[in-house]
């Protein structure tokens, strides 16, 4: 494992937390383990630790690119994130409203369900 696997999964329990990262790692089988390997050192190590934009930024923006990809699975998990972030649930709610208009309507209706689920839980926890 190379610092920015080590680094990226620092940044990512931040994010996500520590019971989502620990779900995902202990979840690795042989054949998946190289893609959290992957998504560690690339996504979180490389992407995430950048400096340039603050984590709550960084958010938002996946939210808009995770409605626009229609992943409302992996949206919760950044919905979580963006909170953990704090970002504001307005703030969710207005960035996935913008992306009605450029990702579509039905992306947006999609995302919508997944955050509220989250939020509720959130918010209850």
């Amino acid at each position: 494992m190379g610092d920015n696997n080590k680094s990226g999964e620092q940044v990512r329990r931040q994010v996500m937390g520590d019971a989502f990262v620990d779900r995902a790692l202990n979840n690795a089988t042989d054949f998946s383990q190289p893609l959290q390997d992957f998504v560690n050192e690339h996504a979180w190590g490389s992407v995430w630790s950048r400096e340039g934009l603050p984590l709550k930024t960084r958010s938002l923006i996946t939210l808009a690119a995770l409605t626009a990809l229609k992943c409302p699975q992996e949206l919760k998990g950044h919905v979580r994130g963006a909170l953990n972030n704090g970002c504001t649930v307005e703030e969710i709610r207005e960035a996935l409203l913008h992306c009605a208009v450029y990702a579509g309507v039905p992306a947006a209706v999609d995302a919508f369900r997944a955050a509220q689920e989250v939020i509720d839980s959130y918010q209850q926890g």
